[in-house]
């Protein structure tokens, strides 16, 4: 069996994975199939001081089946609703994403499982805004970022002098 990558119409993904192991099961095909995957990650985020944990997708639109292709294979994936289509080769003949590919993914999934990562990644010396709170409208650059805690030391121009604050990563957002 190879992994091959479907795209679905956005947001319907789940959906997608529901309907085709279903489509699946009731077929005469089903030893065909391995697993029908959603490519998700868990984040935590910090919304009025809790931590907040909910899922991400990291490939939105997209699908995985890993599957042996042969034609009857084929037409129950394609004839599945809200599936566009496979991505890669071509669409009488799709191509399989590499092993390497393939474990690259599976590992980040497993990862997200034990370690969720931040909603909103942070980079020292990025410029952020900052929308709540003293500095409000103030402008700062990233020192530090505590994902741990979700918060960041910035420096922000006070009357021309920079000044060191701690702020929570909801009271600031990322400039354009």
């Amino acid at each position: 069996m190879r992994w091959y990558i479907v795209q679905a119409f956005s947001g319907y993904e789940k959906q997608v994975q529901r309907s085709l192991t279903d489509r699946i099961n009731r077929s005469d095909f089903a030893e065909s199939f391995g697993d029908v995957l959603v490519p998700t990650e868990e984040v935590v985020e910090m919304k009025d001081g809790k931590k907040r944990k909910s899922e991400r997708k990291f490939f939105p639109g997209y699908v995985l089946i890993q599957m042996e292709m042969n034609d009857n294979t084929w037409h129950i994936v394609k004839d599945c609703p809200r599936i566009m289509g496979f991505v890669g080769g071509t669409p009488e003949m799709p191509a399989p994403i590499t092993q390497v590919e393939a474990d690259r993914i599976l590992n980040r999934l497993n990862q997200t499982e034990t370690d969720p990562r931040p909603k909103t990644l942070f980079e020292p010396g990025e410029e952020l805004l900052v929308i709540d709170g003293p500095f409000t409208d103030f402008k700062g650059l990233v020192e530090k970022v505590d994902y741990e805690k979700s918060k960041l030391h910035l420096t922000v121009n006070v009357f021309n002098r920079p000044t060191q604050v701690e702020l929570e990563f909801s009271k600031v957002e990322k400039l354009d």
